[in-house]
């Protein structure tokens, strides 16, 4: 099939099929007059690379991923330790978000919000507070 049945069949964006072609996520073949020939394993990757990556995983945990879903000889020690990772990123991203959401809450309760120009919000930002 050619890319834009495989952008259907997968959700994604030619665009994107064609980066992971190019960074050698996927390596479609090609047709005698040059175009890309998705078969059903490039469907597959394609889908796995959508679901890694709509789990956070970064593009080389992906190739990671994709190597050690490829290697039925891999030890799921190793695919553990990747995902612990990136809960490990996720809980750090929710501890800076949970902080962020505090100080504003703050900023906002000192806030008066009237007609007065100070405004202890923009002092913060500005870094005058």
């Amino acid at each position: 099939m050619n890319i834009g049945e495989a952008s259907r069949q997968t959700d994604l964006p030619a665009k994107t099929i064609r980066y992971y072609e190019e960074i050698g996520l996927i390596a479609p073949d090609r047709k005698e007059n040059g175009y890309r020939d998705y078969g059903d394993q490039h469907i597959h990757k394609l889908r796995f690379l959508k679901r890694a990556r709509s789990l956070g995983f970064g593009i080389e945990d992906c190739r990671q991923l994709l190597s050690l879903y490829e290697d039925h000889g891999r030890a799921s020690a190793d695919v553990k330790s990747l995902a612990r990772q990136r809960i490990e990123e996720i809980d750090a991203k929710l501890a800076e978000l949970s902080s962020l959401r505090d100080t504003l809450t703050k900023l906002v309760h000192a806030c008066h919000g009237d007609q007065r120009p100070d405004c202890p919000i923009l002092d913060e930002i500005a870094g005058e507070a």
